[in-house]
Parts: C-alpha cells; structure tokens; sequence
C-alpha cells in the first residue's frame, strides 16, 4: 500500500467515524475494527487514479463532497447532502420564503419528477402538474444529472426565464414550457365559507405557522355562523408536505383521543408516537377531506390519522405513498445531511410507504361543463292568475336561482370541492336526523 493510500484511508475512516458520530450512533471499537476497508482501498484507489488521470485537476474538498452524495443518494431519492447554500434554502423553505419556480421534486428513473406544483406560484401558473417528468432544463437534458444539480439550475435571479420540458401521461409528444422565476411565498392556510354553514380550508404545505393560521382561520369561520359550523372541507390536494410536528398539531386540531402517527426506525430515538389532546375546533362537524397524486407526505399522515379515526371522510385520488421520515443532520460546517431515519405508520398500524392513502370516496380528476342552453322548466308559479301561497307571501325565486349559479359555477370551477360539498350537506342532515 503507497503513501498516498494509506493517508486516505486513515482520513477517509476518521471521516466515516466523525459522520457516524455526528448522527448520533455510539461506535464502539468492535464495531470500529468491522470498517470495510477493502472497499475504504477501492474508493481510494479510485480517488487517486482521477486525481492522476482526470482530464482537469479537480479540488479534493470537489471530490470528498461528490463521494459523500454518492453515499446519500444511493440510499433512497430523499436523502441527500446539504451543501451551505442548500442548507440555508431548506431552512428558510420551512418558514415559508424562498426563491425558485415553485415545485416540489424527486427523481424516477435518472428524470426529475414534480410531486406538487406550490399555490399560487410560476410553476402552477404555468400550467406544471403533480406528475409531470421534467427531462430537458433550457438545452440541458436532465439525465444524468443529480437531484441538486437540476435544482440548481431551475433556481436563478427573479424574473428570469427558464424553459422546462416535460412528459405528461397523456400527452402524445413532450410539452415545453416557459417558467418565469420569481420570489416564493408560500402562505400556507387559506379559507372561505363556501355555504351558509360551511367552511374551507386549503393548507398548501406544512410549515412553522400552519397550525396557528389553521387554528384562526376555523375559529373566524366558526364566529362567522354563530359559534357552529356544518361542515368543513379540509382541502390538502397537491399538498408535498412539509414538517412532521405541524402534521400531527393539524391533526390534534379535529381529534380528541387516540394516536396519530407512529414512527418506527432502527434507533431508539427514532421511536416515537404522537397522541391526541381532547381538543376538536369542530366541536364533530362532518369533515371532507380532499387529496389526489400530489398530496404526500404530512398531507398523508393528516389523511391516514383522520381516515382511522373515522373523523373524516377522504375523498379524491391516491396519495403519493411517501411513508418515510427525513432528518436533517447539521454537520457543524454550515453544511448538513438530510437522512432517512424511520418509517411513520398511521393510527392502525398502517404503512403509506410506496402504498398511500386509498380515499373512501374515488373521484377522478374531471372538468364540468354546461351543455347548452339550460331553459327552466314551466311551473305552477309561471301560470297565470295562480294562487299565491299563503303562508310564504314573499318570493324566493331570485333566491333560488342565485343558489343554482353558484351551485354550477362551483362545479365548473373544482368538481371536487363541489361534490365534497354535496357530501357534507348529506351528512349534516343525517346527523341533524339523528339527533332528534
């Protein structure tokens, strides 16, 4: 063995050793002696032979950086290596500002895949769905490349423009499209009332302040119709995810007892599990909750926990199945590793890994439309010289037609929403049925 490989291997194996340590495992001295140094002697044999041959000098700091992303993403599409500027985007992605097109990503089969275009951002706005393959970024194609080298180059300056070509299931030939850059921010919680009684609240992603806003923006709903609500509609469609704390507070928000969420790893501080607080915002209103491809992650342990409950009914399509939980890792150099560590399984024991969430009610993801001229069929109250109603003088005609338009506008606009609606009308009368 040279010089030069035995100095590598005693800096490589303190740099195993110090990642080890670094993620919280005890290593002992046996399981020291257990490194594999016949392939710690293959990967430095390989570090020196491209530090003699490779057609340009390349930094070792370069080289020692590209060895351990290998070693993360190897793994799985969700563990990586935060570089300094990495590090510090994923942070400030969590509060709920940060620069890009706004889609969420991971890769399938060497393409990057949009898991969810993010509300009201370029990437929506022109047109990305959850599901699209991006394999082409400007006049570079996407194979090859890593998942943080694609990033890199769909981030840029505000007010750039960046031309994505995609494969849509669906379409007969790739799509391109022109995305302008801008600055993201994502406001996490928004809501409306969409009936006399009945509310909605849109959660986008998961962050720092989703609980707080979702919390508000019930109570505002629930001051609005006299202290009580009918029904809401929890719409987390397209929904990536996000941190795993605010997903179990926004499912505390509709429990009062029982678990939500158990996660499973191989060490004993990746056991955990999260229970209810008697506590129900909704005091039992009827919940309908919307999901489809993009929802993942947290979205599916909000999903998962209130499906095993009983407390809502999921309507939509499949969820992603993305079952897995991350921990960011810092490093100490401004630097981090983001690792999976566990597998999180809902209420009855159920893995959503590369599986998802099944809705209780199936819907596909269709557009309504008027077909023709709709004419109001001839009524009693049409005919001349009738009989006014004597116990309802006023007419409620105007009434009645304004209902029917925002009725079809709201189904031409989201099918979903418009038949979850329907839903939650159904059950608020079965309940009110029952109570009497």
């Amino acid at each position: 063995m040279n010089s030069f490989t035995r100095k590598f291997l005693l800096v490589f194996a303190g740099l195993v050793l110090g990642v080890m340590i670094g993620v919280g495992q005890s290593v002992s001295a046996k399981r020291a002696n257990t490194l594999p140094l016949e392939d710690i002697r293959t990967l430095s044999e390989v570090f020196g032979k491209i530090k003699d041959n490779y057609v340009e000098d390349i930094p070792d700091k370069t080289l020692l950086e590209n060895a351990i992303r290998g070693m993360l993403t190897g793994l799985d599409p969700h563990s990586s290596y935060l570089d300094q500027s990495s590090f510090k985007e994923l942070r400030v992605g969590t509060s709920g500002e940060f620069g890009g097109l706004g889609i969420v990503v991971g890769m399938q089969d060497g393409f990057v895949k949009v898991i969810s275009p993010i509300d009201d951002t370029p990437a929506q706005k022109a047109g990305i769905k959850a599901g699209d393959l991006i394999i082409r970024l400007g006049d570079t194609p996407v194979k090859g490349m890593s998942l943080d080298e694609a990033v890199k180059i769909m981030r840029g300056k505000p007010g750039t423009e960046i031309k994505l070509m995609i494969v849509r299931e669906g379409e007969d030939k790739p799509l391109e499209i022109p995305v302008k850059r801008d600055k993201i921010r994502v406001k996490s919680v928004r809501s409306k009332e969409l009936d006399k009684g009945y509310g909605y609240v849109r959660i986008s992603q998961f962050q720092q302040r989703t609980t707080k806003d979702l919390r508000k923006a019930i109570s505002k709903l629930t001051k609005d119709n006299k202290g009580k609500l009918k029904g809401l509609v929890l719409d987390l469609r397209n929904n990536p995810g996000g941190l795993l704390d605010s997903a179990v507070t926004v499912s505390d928000t509709f429990l009062t007892k029982g678990g939500i969420v158990s996660v499973k790893g191989r060490t004993k501080s990746d056991q955990l599990s999260h229970k209810a607080t008697p506590l129900d915002m909704t005091k039992g209103a009827p919940i309908v909750v919307l999901v489809n491809a993009g929802s993942a992650s947290a979205s599916e342990i909000v999903a998962g926990a209130l499906q095993d409950h009983k407390r809502a009914v999921i309507m939509g399509e499949k969820t992603f199945g993305k079952g897995s939980v991350q921990t960011v890792v810092p490093l100490g150099n401004q630097t981090a590793i983001k690792l999976t560590t566990a597998r999180y399984y809902t209420p009855l024991g159920r893995s959503i890994q590369a599986k998802g969430i099944e809705p209780d009610i199936v819907l596909d993801n269709l557009k309504v439309s008027e077909n023709g001229k709709n004419f109001d069929r001839i009524k009693e109250a049409d005919l001349k010289k009738h009989l006014e109603n004597d116990t309802d003088k006023k007419s409620k005609e105007n009434d009645a037609k304004n209902a029917r338009n925002a009725r079809i506008n709201l189904a031409k606009e989201d099918y979903a929403l418009y038949e979850a609606l329907n839903l939650l009308k159904g059950l608020h009368l079965l309940n009110s049925a029952s109570k009497k």
